[in-house]
């Protein structure tokens, strides 16, 4: 099949792209570059445009079976301080995206949702049957473009598979492609960088939450088995089956704490490392059950935390060798 990988320069969209076409499917890249690489994209086709401009994407949508949607703004603090930018692009964008797709006869979407339009579960591993209430912007307008794909499920057959992200991180085992977010805010870089001296120490974000060692839980999942989702989600699809919302995480938490040991243990290094005081709305913890899309797609989470941390490691080195030479 043909896919158009919107947002496909960015960190999850490039590893998604490459298992496409591992999967031997036809990727167009559509971005703006705005938190995207062009260098993510090398060896695609890259078409520059915005999903917030229809005549951009109606130029490209003929020529696609399917599309992957990962061109979200999804900074969780931002989101609180500019709603707008948020409500803007990802839900303004997402309908631009949807109606174009409708005018060019494009019914498939897989759809990079999160965990955050859980909000604050009161249960824990989380289930996809749990209400929906997020607690922030970015929440608020992922669970948005849910219902909007729900709705045009309903009026126009347009089906859709909304994978509901836990924590990813990791990189390509090439080291070729890997995280780069500026600013970056996500554990494990920030950990490995302050291992390796490059940035500040770590600050770990509250050491008194009700788990083991007092830090929080999160489950992390390597961005390959999160890429191989999104193939699973397209076979499902484009074999005429419904349309689905699925956890994708592996079911197993880690601690900060634990994050700093993998990492530690990974790159034989120290990591300097400083408790602040509690970011608001951050929970104690926050794993997914991954029992439906283990069912429905036929997918489980293959990697471990070292895993990730040692492909995370990989990729920073080869960057940082990049750099010198």
């Amino acid at each position: 099949m043909v896919i158009l990988v919107i947002g496909g320069a960015g960190y999850i969209g490039s590893h998604t792209a490459r298992a496409l076409r591992r999967a031997g499917h036809d990727v167009i890249i559509f971005d703006n570059l705005s938190t995207g690489y062009e260098s993510l994209a090398s060896g695609f086709e890259l078409v520059r445009g915005d999903i917030l401009d229809p005549e951009a994407l109606a130029r490209v949508l003929p020529r696609a079976e399917a599309i992957m949607h990962f061109a979200a703004h999804a900074y969780v603090g931002e989101s609180v301080t500019n709603p707008r930018k948020y409500f803007h692009n990802n839900v303004e964008g997402g309908l631009t995206l949807l109606n174009a797709a409708l005018g060019a006869g494009v019914k498939q979407i897989i759809f990079s949702s999160t965990c955050a339009v859980y909000g604050e579960p009161a249960r824990i591993p989380i289930e996809e049957n749990i209400p929906r209430q997020p607690v922030n912007p970015y929440g608020v307008s992922k669970l948005f473009f849910e219902q909007a794909l729900e709705a045009y499920d309903r009026a126009y057959d347009f089906r859709y598979a909304s994978l509901r992200y836990f924590n990813a991180a990791g990189a390509d085992d090439s080291g070729e492609i890997g995280e780069l977010h500026e600013p970056e805010t996500h554990l494990i870089p920030l950990a490995l960088r302050a291992a390796a001296g490059l940035g500040q120490e770590l600050h770990v974000f509250g050491a008194d939450y009700p788990t083991p060692d007092g830090t929080c839980i999160r489950d992390y999942i390597h961005v390959n088995d999160l890429a191989s989702a999104h193939v699973r989600a397209l076979e499902h699809l484009a074999a005429g089956k419904g349309s689905i919302a699925v956890n994708v995480g592996t079911g197993f938490g880690a601690s900060v704490q634990e994050v700093v040991s993998a990492v530690e243990k990974v790159t034989s290094k120290k990591v300097p490392r400083k408790v602040v005081p509690r970011r608001p709305g951050d929970p104690p913890a926050l794993v997914a059950n991954p029992a439906k899309a283990q069912l429905l797609l036929r997918w489980k989470a293959e990697r471990d935390l070292e895993n990730i941390v040692s492909t995370a490691w990989n990729f920073m080195e080869k960057r940082c060798e990049a750099k010198v030479r």
